[in-house]
């Protein structure tokens, strides 16, 4: 008789208050809701996690299993979690203080973590400088001061950094993006703020961090689908009043701005323009009916564009 098919509970668990969601398999836990926290295996050693959200139909991982959540976290795990998040505090500052007897005056030290044991510590820095950092005995002189736990010195990037120190963005918001709901960093470019129409001035394009804002691929996506209706700068069009060139599109209220000489700058909505290529085709389709472009060079330009 064939074994019934065990349909694994999967769940996303995270385990900062904005981080990434990790899938997890729940199966050993015999009810789990939203909210639980729970002790799993990570990379970094056993973390206490908060379960965020039921995955549905999840897509197998590339190693082809989940890991499980080992079990749901009792109030003796979150005092002793709290214990070394206290510790913590000590590590950072032990730290900075080694790196200045080092002299490594471009490393910062952002941050220091226990795992929910105790048996892993992982200390993160940040450079001012993009190339390799040399940083000398720092991981043996902390692996002294604070052994047995395994020491792991990790550098993290700019945008990480401004995620961890929260504060004000740059446009003005009380929280950063980052800070209150961006989990993954998205590749960011000056064509994006191209595409929108902002200015490249620094100031206006920059966040906290020293990096091109996140914000920039917020609507971008919709600039381009709109772009794609509306026809490009330097295009000939007809306007309701007469022929002119386009100077300008706002691809958000569907309009083009054309210069239509004498009679200055006008905006026109999408639907009030028409291609001029497009439309003297059309003019000479209707005036020469028996040009077909059926001659051995195509026949005239006009028909060749109207096919």
């Amino acid at each position: 008789m064939d074994q019934p098919i065990i349909t694994p509970k999967i769940v996303g668990v995270r385990f900062t208050r904005v981080g990434k969601i990790y899938h997890f398999d729940a199966s050993k836990i015999e009810e789990i809701r939203m909210g639980d926290v729970v002790i799993v295996e990570t990379s970094r050693g056993w973390q206490l996690g908060e379960v965020v959200m039921n995955i549905e139909n999840p897509t197998p991982p590339p190693e082809g299993t989940w890991k499980m959540i080992e079990r749901l976290a009792t109030p003796r795990d979150l005092l002793q979690r709290q214990a070394w998040q206290e510790k913590e505090l000590e590590v950072v500052e032990a730290a900075k203080n080694r790196l200045k007897e080092l002299r490594l005056n471009n490393i910062k030290i952002i941050f220091a973590e226990y795992s929910y044991d105790g048996l892993r510590l992982s200390i993160f820095f940040s450079s001012d400088s993009e190339e390799k950092v040399e940083l000398k005995s720092l991981r043996p002189d902390m692996q002294r001061m604070f052994g047995p736990a395994q020491v792991d010195i990790r550098q993290i990037g700019p945008r990480d950094v401004a995620k961890f120190m929260g504060g004000m963005g740059a446009c003005g918001m009380e929280t950063r993006c980052c800070a209150m709901f961006i989990t993954e960093f998205s590749s960011i470019s000056i064509r994006m703020a191209k595409e929108q129409g902002i200015s490249l001035t620094p100031t206006e394009i920059t966040g906290m961090c020293g990096r091109l804002r996140c914000c920039l691929i917020y609507e971008y996506q919709n600039y381009v689908e709109a772009r794609k209706l509306l026809p490009k700068k330097n295009k000939r069009v007809i306007t309701p009043d007469g022929e002119g060139k386009v100077i300008d599109v706002s691809p958000l209220r569907e309009t083009v701005y054309v210069d239509l000489g004498e009679l200055g700058r006008r905006e026109y909505p999408k639907a009030d323009i028409k291609p001029a290529e497009e439309y003297e085709a059309f003019v000479h389709k209707t005036e020469n009916p028996s040009c077909g472009g059926s001659s051995g060079t195509g026949g005239c330009a006009a028909c060749r564009y109207n096919k």
